[in-house]
């Protein structure tokens, strides 16, 4: 019988440290022996804080995160419609379960989704396919009630530093501005 690479434990020691290193959860939540010790540790990563209201209701853009079809009605409708449209990429693909993974624009942003509170959150595991292998980071949506609609808290954390501002560009011109469109002002 041969003893496996990764127990329970190992993965969870691993994954506390690594959600504590890019700020997702405070240090003091990671396992003792999964925290690293103080020197070399910086708290001065590029980090992404947008938010934008929706007039729908928080199921509406819940789905729209969340939902294949009505994700790559988004995706037809923002800037990077171009990667989807080459010949052979592969179509938008989400599945909505913890762990589920996910390909959008064309295969060029890839992920697996690591918490869904329905209509409350979303987080995942979030890459662009421009980055070194094995750089991930993490997006967190956060859905609020608004009046009538969905406020929406975005934040993400742990990618290449010297990607922030394309990112936040891409976040309005890819995510939010055809998600007004197809969800209505």
């Amino acid at each position: 019988m041969t003893t496996p690479l990764w127990t329970r434990r190992t993965f969870g020691c691993r994954l506390a440290a690594a959600a504590a290193a890019i700020g997702v959860i405070d240090r003091a939540l990671a396992a003792p022996e999964a925290a690293a010790p103080a020197e070399g540790i910086t708290r001065s990563s590029a980090a992404i804080h947008q938010e934008t209201t929706f007039t729908v209701p928080r199921s509406h853009v819940y789905r729209a995160l969340t939902d294949e079809t009505e994700f790559d009605k988004i995706v037809r409708l923002s800037a990077a419609a171009a990667y989807a449209a080459r010949p052979g990429a592969p179509p938008t693909m989400i599945r909505a379960e913890i762990g589920g993974a996910f390909s959008l624009f064309g295969g060029y942003v890839t992920g697996q989704q690591i918490e869904l509170i329905p209509d409350e959150r979303v987080v995942q595991v979030w890459r662009s396919g421009g980055w070194d292998p094995g750089s991930y980071s993490i997006a967190t949506f956060t859905l609020k009630d608004s009046g009538q609609g969905t406020h929406l808290l975005f934040d993400q954390r742990g990618f290449p530093d010297d990607q922030a501002r394309h990112l936040a560009e891409g976040w309005h011109v890819n995510y939010w501005q055809p998600m007004q469109k197809v969800l209505g002002r």
